[in-house]
């Protein structure tokens, strides 16, 4: 259940930033910029998580830290490095993959031991 609310409250804060970003309703700085990307890599692998609980039949089914990292390394790679060379609507920000990596800990770390069926 505890899971469950900070998923839930995850996802209004995340909708919150966005539809203020998209109707270009004033935020604080840090907010606008970071606060998603915190948010990104927990709320990815959560929605990842229970997708695969379902269609694998699995309650206790855990990615390994391996997976949880090679994730934020690739959002990090793709979006603070490909993208601003090939789009100038990216900017690169270290912060963003200080964020990544944060919100990818904190999600192994919320969703506890891993068990025996891991996707590597």
């Amino acid at each position: 259940m505890f899971k469950k609310v900070v998923y839930g409250i995850m996802v209004v804060i995340a909708g919150a930033i966005y539809v203020r970003q998209r109707l270009q309703l004033p935020l604080p700085e840090l907010v606008n910029n970071y606060v998603n990307d915190l948010l990104c890599m927990p709320l990815l692998l959560g929605a990842l998580t229970f997708l695969l609980r379902g269609l694998k039949g699995d309650k206790d089914f855990r990615f390994s830290l391996l997976f949880v990292l090679f994730m934020a390394s690739y959002y990090s790679v793709y979006f603070e490095y490909y993208l601003p060379k090939v789009n100038p609507r990216y900017t690169a920000d270290w912060m963003d993959v200080v964020l990544y990596f944060t919100g990818a800990i904190a999600y192994f770390l919320l969703e506890g031991k891993k068990s025996n069926q891991t996707l590597k």
